[in-house]
């Protein structure tokens, strides 16, 4: 099993929980934003240090808030690339429709090569409208009046934009003409004649994985098709299993090829482990209130079973014990939290991937470093 740690990377918050303040009422300076960059940075040497398999940063733009403040982990990782020898670094995610999709690949192809191969190709659609929008894309999140209408939109901007990228990293030349990007654009002067096709420079000089989260039914049709791995993350426990097995049922079928039972899937899960099941409840509950307040408006549990036993509706606030009862979260002892992994290992007829998010909104990073220790001497010797 290859075990990975996420963090969304933001500022400590002394009061982070499920009451005031509101999510958008925080405003941090760039001096505290600036060094929890450093302590991410930090923790992803740690990781290295503890034998993970991967460290994930995840993208995210003018979040004044504190939450998550690396808006370019492909940078961000190169820093890291310099200072570890061995651990992969992945982004969960690059979103992708907020890049100009030559740049992304570019930057992604330095990333690998200048890190010996270790990067992580991880691409999503996005979730915040104040960013998509002003980066020249939209969201259907669901606090989006506009919804369906930027979904759609979003949902072909992405899908031309990784035909690009992968063309580009992929081939020695290239050229693509759609409905969003057209590259080159025609009648280009160069020295005499016209240019007709595009060469990347630098393209990846190791293999590569690209990974995208699974949050929707047609994102779960189309990533196997395109023979990628996928991401999934709170989700009711059964859930998981049925798209699990569905995506392995698509892969096959498009791409004659059966996949071992975890192969080209990721499980996400959100850890706390502490020294009693009490302690664990304690430590992590105000972090998990935290992390709905800030992420629920968005839709991100439209995971969980609602009581009639359907997805539940976008906007649900879970309470940790929701969580404890859908398993999207572990807490508690080490041997507890290794009980809850080694339940999806047997479900899922196997993990061959895993990725921690060991640290709530707001937690400090003493704590953070705290849990990577217990995660690899106490819980991964049980699994």
């Amino acid at each position: 099993m290859r075990t990975g740690i996420f963090l969304f990377g933001g500022v400590e918050m002394p009061d982070a929980g499920a009451g005031p303040p509101a999510a958008t009422d925080r405003r941090y300076s760039n001096e505290e934003m600036w060094r929890a960059t450093e302590q991410i940075l930090d923790m992803g040497v740690l990781s290295d240090q503890l034998g993970f398999d991967s460290f994930w940063l995840t993208e995210h733009h003018f979040q004044y808030e504190g939450y998550e403040v690396i808006p370019n982990g492909i940078l961000t990782g190169a820093i890291l690339a310099e200072r570890t020898e061995k651990i992969r670094i992945g982004m969960a995610f690059n979103i992708v429709p907020q890049w100009h999709p030559l740049k992304l690949a570019e930057d992604f192809a330095t990333l690998h090569n200048i890190s010996g191969g270790r990067a992580i190709l991880g691409v999503g659609r996005g979730t915040v409208p104040r960013e998509a929008e002003v980066l020249g894309s939209k969201i259907g999140s669901f606090d989006n009046p506009d919804m369906a209408n930027a979904d759609e939109f979003n949902r072909r901007q992405f899908d031309e934009a990784m035909q690009v990228i992968r063309l580009a990293l992929d081939n020695e030349t290239f050229s693509f003409h759609g409905d969003v990007y057209d590259f080159p654009p025609p009648g280009i002067p160069d020295r005499g004649g016209f240019v007709e096709e595009l060469t990347l420079v630098p393209r990846p000089l190791y293999p590569y994985e690209t990974w995208q989260a699974i949050t929707s039914p047609p994102t779960l049709e189309q990533v196997p098709r395109w023979g990628w791995g996928g991401v999934f993350w709170n989700n009711h426990h059964s859930f998981v299993k049925h798209h699990w097995e569905r995506f392995a049922e698509i892969y096959n079928d498009v791409h004659g090829t059966e996949l071992s039972q975890g192969e080209k899937r990721l499980l996400v899960l959100s850890v706390c482990i502490d020294d009693t099941y009490e302690a664990a409840i304690d430590s992590v509950r105000n972090g998990h209130d935290e992390f709905w307040k800030f992420l629920g408006p968005y839709g991100w549990s439209r995971g969980y079973m609602g009581s009639d036993g359907k997805p539940s509706a976008p906007g649900l606030i879970p309470t940790l014990e929701d969580s404890l009862d859908q398993k999207t979260w572990a807490v508690g002892t080490p041997e507890q939290v290794a009980e809850t992994i080694n339940f999806y290992n047997e479900q899922l007829g196997g993990l061959e991937n895993l990725l921690i998010f060991p640290a709530m909104p707001g937690d400090p990073y003493s704590k953070v470093a705290d849990q990577l220790h217990r995660l690899s001497e106490q819980v991964l010797p049980l699994i």
